[in-house]
């Protein structure tokens, strides 16, 4: 076993994950598994740039899992940034500042390089299972950008394009520094006018109609799940290898841009940080079904992370 830890620092959240990794049996035995919402790319898509107290936010968390890490004696670190963090002019402060924390230099990854590894997350545990077909596409949402990955036993094809619920709901739901709440009905047909535009594009290589099974990953996909399952707490271990359907998806979906915030706010099973860009998020994985006629979506709490770890090894 060697014990490893990894950390994703996305658009929205950063994520931690210390786990012992057996690669003789392909085994991954979680110590600690968790998430804060930080949102680094707060307004990256009109700035350019990452915000102080984004940026804040961000190495509050670092010494957090800093403790973590150290607490639990991981052999090995490594830190993978994602959408926010390559497209900030100023990304070297956000890169000195983890250095210092952490002791590692943060790796800006590609959008390629992200979706190999959520694929590599999310299907090991799926491989051979006798209900499950060929070939999977990964679809992992996140803050900035939708990563597609599509394989079986390996990549074939991977996208990332520039399409995630906060990056939708900067872009279309912010008038004046304030987000519409509910959105309107002009709104919510520009995200998927953006949506369809971003599949056009990843299907420019990834033949998403080739999908025989969709798995969801990241958080936008998890809440939906946790809905869906009527469940009164986010409970990780039911909401992974779920099989949410196309219609339970669409359901959700206008149920969510259709409340308010404080309606949203009510529900047991969603993150504080994650009220306002739900929507758009959720309105992204019914579009892919849609495109793709997937008639439900696999559900998977194991994503970008465990590719991290198994990275390692």
């Amino acid at each position: 076993m060697k014990r490893v830890a990894a950390i994703d620092c996305g658009t929205n959240s950063i994520r931690l994950l210390v786990a012992d990794l057996d690669p003789g049996t392909g085994e991954l035995k979680e110590l600690d598994r968790r998430m804060q919402i930080v949102r680094l790319g707060q307004d990256v898509d009109r700035t350019g740039r990452l915000a102080p107290e984004a940026l804040e936010r961000t190495f509050a968390a670092c010494r957090e899992y800093a403790a973590v890490i150290k607490g639990l004696g991981a052999e090995q670190l490594r830190f993978v940034a994602t959408s926010a963090s390559r497209d900030a002019e100023n990304r070297e402060d956000f890169v000195r500042g983890v250095v210092d924390i952490l002791g590692v230099e943060p790796e800006v990854i590609t959008g390629d390089q992200e979706a190999e590894f959520s694929f590599t997350g999310a299907t090991r545990e799926l491989t051979g299972h006798p209900h499950i077909a060929l070939p999977y596409l990964v679809v992992d949402i996140g803050g900035g950008s939708t990563e597609f990955v599509l394989g079986d036993g390996s990549v074939r094809a991977a996208r990332s394009v520039d399409v995630g619920c906060v990056r939708m709901t900067e872009r279309h739901l912010v008038h004046h520094g304030e987000i519409s709440d509910p959105p309107t009905a002009g709104q919510i047909t520009a995200i998927k006018a953006d949506i369809a535009a971003a599949l056009d594009h990843a299907e420019e290589t990834v033949p998403l109609s080739e999908a025989a099974t969709l798995v969801g990953l990241a958080g936008s996909v998890t809440t939906v799940a946790a809905i869906a399952l009527g469940l009164d707490h986010y409970d990780s271990a039911a909401i992974h290898h779920s099989r949410i359907s196309l219609a339970k998806v669409r359901e959700i979906t206008e149920d969510l841009l259709t409340s308010t915030h404080a309606e949203r706010a009510a529900s047991p099973v969603m993150h504080p940080g994650r009220v306002d860009v739900i929507g758009a998020g959720a309105l992204v994985l019914l579009s892919i079904m849609e495109r793709i006629d997937a008639e439900e979506v696999v559900v998977s709490e194991h994503d970008i992370l465990d590719g991290i770890a198994w990275s390692m090894v």
